[in-house]
């Protein structure tokens, strides 16, 4: 099976978008792209995830052609194309409509970056890309004009899409940003949460990028 590592790890994202709340039904979806052949691991359009197995996940070439898989791949599969294109530094892309997030996406306001989990991952204040209707294509050119060097955008009045150099920082990213928009939603109730200075942010970002985890 072609890309195997790729499509298991496209796979078993796509169940922690369910396990973390992120998606509901069959909302959302996965990619992957693989350095090597530059070919790309999407989950399928409108497939539960629990069903599914790494042979569904269909695998395209940079241009959307299908190289191997019997289903249709997602219908944000242009907006993928267009991220990768434009960021060489992408390899994996996840879209989610997490409920606390998308609180702050129907209001078209930023997430302000008020706690280290944030800065960490996605690397400050989280921007609102600008609205796209869903399958118009222009949801690929609106987060790479609002994303900037961040790990993730919020798309108005539609939900989340998170980048990374691997599947498992793209995951990372939707997690903590999801996490983070709920925190500061109720710490909101409390008072007026104290956001951190840009110097900090970047403190927090560089140990998670350098000195974070194992080797």
């Amino acid at each position: 099976m072609l890309l195997e590592g790729l499509r298991k790890e496209v796979l078993e994202a796509s169940w922690d978008l369910l396990k973390y709340r992120l998606v509901t039904l069959t909302g959302g979806n996965v990619s992957g792209r693989d350095p090597k052949t530059g070919y790309i691991a999407i989950t399928p359009s409108g497939m539960a995830y629990e069903k599914l197995s790494p042979e569904d996940i269909v695998v395209i070439d940079m241009e959307g052609k299908a190289v191997e898989g019997k289903w249709k791949p997602s219908v944000d599969t242009p907006d993928h194309l267009y991220i990768y294109k434009k960021r060489e530094d992408i390899f994996s892309i996840i879209h989610t409509h997490s409920t606390f997030a998308c609180s702050f996406a129907m209001l078209r306001q930023e997430i302000p970056c008020a706690t280290t989990t944030l800065a960490n991952e996605v690397g400050g204040t989280v921007p609102v890309a600008a609205y796209s209707p869903v399958a118009s294509g222009l949801i690929g050119p609106s987060v790479i004009e609002a994303i900037g060097d961040k790990s993730a955008c919020l798309l108005a009045n539609h939900g989340v899409m998170a980048v990374g150099p691997s599947v498992k920082h793209a995951l990372t990213a939707a997690v903590m940003l999801e996490d983070n928009a709920k925190s500061y939603l109720l710490a909101k109730h409390i008072g007026e949460p104290v956001l951190l200075e840009q110097t900090e942010v970047k403190k927090a970002r560089d140990v998670f990028t350098y000195l974070y985890g194992q080797k």
